[in-house]
């Protein structure tokens, strides 16, 4: 706090505003990672109804992730001038109308594009959200507000996927995205009002472009901040790859599981929801460097249990995975406030951007390691970024535990 700034007035553990904050954020959280990944069980379908690849059609992920990948940066850098709340509920609702647009689409391309567009917009909340809580919330129980914000988008993402995986079973995929369009724009109605008004965010208009370049390049040159975002990004890689790809194989000999089967394998993200509360609040009491450590570790063995063929053990390899990233995930997320020395959103922007291009960068590359070699090429590129990341979070210094205490260089 600068010399003079009045002091903050935080968002207190236990008060009726930090549970419909904590709400807001977990519908928030919801909306944007079930419309997000909701075409993942759909990539098969994709392949052949529109006479693409394994790895094209991971495009109408990866093209979604990639443009927020990018915008999540101008979003956090207008977030300064325009505010936190009203940035977040536009971007919630202009998403699920652009679903809707996607659910029409007349080709292959024109759905892309759509799917482009979706992405692009949802990066006016992740960033945002990131720094609203950093900025809001009691430090001491940060950690707690950041994990149930990751549950949210755990939660979103399991049901993104299994909800469209049943749906198809009895309508096509386009009513199906259309449904989702109108229940996320729901669960944005409910976000805007919930969500209390920022009490300790300064709005700053006017902001050139000039103070964007030197705030990026002053958080790129905070190690902490690097290691976070790399981590960020080889963490996602695992995951998507596996994901996308896991479709692919189980509906091939010898399981050829119809697609309400395959859906219901994303049940695993169950698992996410409860163990990104835990690594919140495992991360607010031990700091988040023996958090990195065993997630990447057990990422790494949950990736070596995927290459068995059968199918109970294909599944626990996925949960173990699952579990493993939701904790590395919450406690990235909740480093970033701790780390950065002001403009947090613009820090949260970058953990984004990283973190988004290793969906987008791997989750396509991945498709080059399925056609080529099968599961165990895939296998060997997600156990290729564990090992990555093991070394990282070992390469790290622990700060003394306590309060949200992050990882730091």
């Amino acid at each position: 706090m600068t010399q003079g700034a009045p002091a903050p007035v935080w968002i207190e553990f236990g008060t009726s505003e930090y549970r419909r904050t904590g709400l807001a954020f977990f519908l928030a959280g919801f909306a944007t990672f079930s419309l997000l990944y909701c075409v993942q069980p759909l990539l098969p379908l994709f392949a052949q109804e529109f006479a693409v690849s394994p790895a094209q059609s991971s495009l109408t992920l990866s093209l979604a992730t990639g443009a927020l990948a990018f915008s999540v940066t101008a979003a956090g850098a207008l977030s300064q001038g325009l505010g936190r709340r009203g940035l977040m509920f536009a971007s919630m609702a202009s998403a699920a109308l652009l679903q809707l647009l996607a659910s029409a689409a007349p080709d292959w391309h024109m759905l892309l594009a759509a799917r482009a567009l979706e992405g692009f917009v949802l990066g006016g909340l992740p960033a945002v959200a990131m720094a609203y809580l950093a900025e809001e919330i009691e430090p001491a129980h940060l950690g707690k507000s950041m994990g149930l914000y990751v549950a949210g988008t755990a939660f979103g993402g399991m049901m993104g996927r299994i909800g469209m995986g049943v749906l198809t079973e009895w309508v096509s995929w386009r009513p199906a995205l259309a449904l989702f369009a109108a229940g996320c724009f729901a669960a944005a109605l409910g976000f805007r009002l919930l969500l209390p008004p920022s009490r300790n965010f300064a709005r700053r208009p006017g902001l050139g472009p000039r103070f964007h370049v030197k705030t990026f390049r002053h958080h790129l040159a905070n190690r902490g901040l690097l290691r976070i975002y790399a981590s960020g990004f080889l963490s996602m890689s695992v995951f998507v790859t596996l994901y996308n790809y896991m479709t692919f194989r189980l509906t091939e000999a010898p399981y050829l599981l119809s697609q309400t089967v395959i859906s219901m394998v994303f049940l695993i993200y169950g698992f996410g929801v409860v163990s990104s509360s835990m690594g919140g609040m495992l991360s607010d009491k031990f700091g988040g460097r023996p958090l990195l450590i065993f997630s990447y570790g057990f990422m790494f063995i949950g990736v070596l249990v995927t290459l068995a063929a059968n199918l109970t053990a294909i599944i626990v390899g996925l949960a173990v995975m699952t579990i493993a990233f939701f904790i590395a995930h919450a406690v990235g997320s909740g480093s970033i406030g701790p780390l950065s020395d002001g403009a947090k959103a613009h820090a949260s922007a970058l953990y984004l951007l990283f973190y988004y291009l290793g969906s987008s960068v791997s989750g396509t590359a991945g498709g080059w390691f399925w056609e080529h070699g099968g599961w165990t090429a895939v296998a060997a590129f997600a156990g290729t970024s564990c090992v990555l990341g093991l070394a990282l979070a070992l390469s790290t210094r622990a700060r003394p535990s306590g309060p949200a205490a992050p990882i730091d260089a």
